[in-house]
Formats: structure tokens, sequence, C-alpha cells
């Protein structure tokens, strides 16, 4: 009877862990991007002196799942974070910097930006989300335990880009380099609690009058715009590193 007893509360324990896991949602508040690409960017010893003038107008995404402009944003995000340039703003001139020239120079507006030219970039940028491979790798296994069965997933797809640097006044093409990355999900499950106790209680002649039993599954897989932004930084990084820190 004592066997029984105890199986009966190792099970419903089991069964208390297993909801208390998948019904209690963790808040977390917003914080600043630490990733590991965003802290080698920051790293980098900050040139003395006028940075390059640099600029990009569009990424170019053959990727559905990947939007042009995110990218372009993300690639000037970390251009910035790098501190080597000082990044010329092309993409959104209609909607910002032009407005308030004509603003300025129609004397609607206070200052002199409407006498004044735009800074010239000495290179472009220019990138594409070249390449994306959804399920370039699957495995699944499981095993059984007296009823109970565990079991686990690790699938892994990929996302590239290739980054060129353009000399604005020749049209040459610099330097160019080519990142690729994983996106890796990963996911488990246990069942059939309930039958691992009937097993252990059959194996002392005993049974269980009730039979609970648990299920709880979890997964976890890295965002696709994730996997971008750290290509994206680990791109600019190797650029710098490329065409020197002076």
């Amino acid at each position: 009877m004592k066997m029984s007893r105890h199986i009966m509360v190792i099970t419903a324990a089991f069964l208390a862990l297993a909801f208390a896991g998948a019904s209690l949602a963790d808040e977390e508040d917003p914080v600043v991007d630490s990733s590991r690409t965003t802290k080698k960017l920051q790293g980098l010893k900050r040139p003395r002196g006028q940075r390059k003038i640099v600029t990009i107008y569009e990424f170019r995404s053959s990727v559905p799942e990947v939007s042009a402009g995110g990218a372009t944003d993300m690639f000037t995000t970390a251009l910035i974070k790098s501190g080597h340039f000082a990044v010329a703003e092309r993409q959104r001139l209609n909607e910002g910097v032009m407005r308030e020239k004509q603003l300025q120079g129609g004397g609607m507006a206070t200052g002199r930006a409407g006498q004044t030219k735009l800074a010239g970039a000495q290179y472009i940028f220019e990138g594409t989300v070249s390449e994306a491979n959804p399920g370039e790798s699957q495995t699944e296994g499981g095993f059984n335990v007296g009823g109970m069965d565990v079991g686990g997933a690790k699938n892994s797809d990929s996302i590239g880009l290739d980054v060129r640097i353009v000399d604005a006044q020749t049209g040459l093409v610099l330097d160019s380099v080519n990142v690729r990355k994983k996106i890796v999900s990963k996911g488990g499950g246990v069942s059939g609690m309930g039958r691992l106790a009937q097993s252990i209680a059959g194996l002392s002649g005993q049974s269980i009058a009730l039979n609970p039993d648990a299920n709880f599954k979890a997964s976890r897989k890295e965002g696709v715009d994730q996997a971008l932004r750290s290509c994206i930084e680990a791109a600019v990084y190797e650029l710098i590193v490329r065409y020197g820190e002076d």
C-alpha cells in the first residue's frame, strides 16, 4: 500500500510541475542588444579624427521571409555601432532631410540647411540576402521506459548574405564578404508518466486506482531577424578588419 501511495505522490508531483511549467508566462523587460556580434563591433578601437563617410541605399533580398527595408535598417545600425563610419542618409531623404532643407530654404523654418550640400559618401555598401536553406538538417529520436516516452528533435535552417564595398568615385568594388549562419530549433517532450507509474506498481504486484498522466513539450527556435542581424554585424566586423582601421 505504501508503494502505491508513493507512486501516486510522485506522479502528482510530475503533473504539477508539468502544468506549472506550461502555464506560467515569464514576463521580461526589454533589454539593449548585447549579442556576441554586437559586443565584437562595440569592442573595436574607435578611429581618431574624421570617420569615413559611407552610405547604403537598400539591401536586396531574395528570401521571402526577409524584408529588404528591415535588412537595410539593420545594416545601418551595425555600421553606426562599429564607430568606424559616418553614415550618410540616402534611403529616406525625401521623408526627412530633403523636406527639412526645403522648409529652411523656403524661409518656412529657421536654419541654413537649405543653402548647404549633403555630405558625399566615400564608399557605398551593397548587400544581398542571397540564400536561405530551410530544413538543412533534421534529427529526431526518443526512447521508452516502462511506458513513458521521452523524445527530442533538432532542426537546422540557414541564412546567408553578401556585402560589397564600392568606391563612390570610381565605382570599383574594393572588397566583399559573405556570411552564413545556421538557425537551430530544438524541441523535446515527455509523456506517459501514468504508464510508468503503473509499470512500477505492477512489479510489486500492486495497482493504482487512479491513473494520472502528464505530457510536457518544449521548443526553442532562433528568429530569422535575429540570425540576419548577427550575419550583418559579422559582415561589418569582417570588412573593418580587412579594409583597415585607419
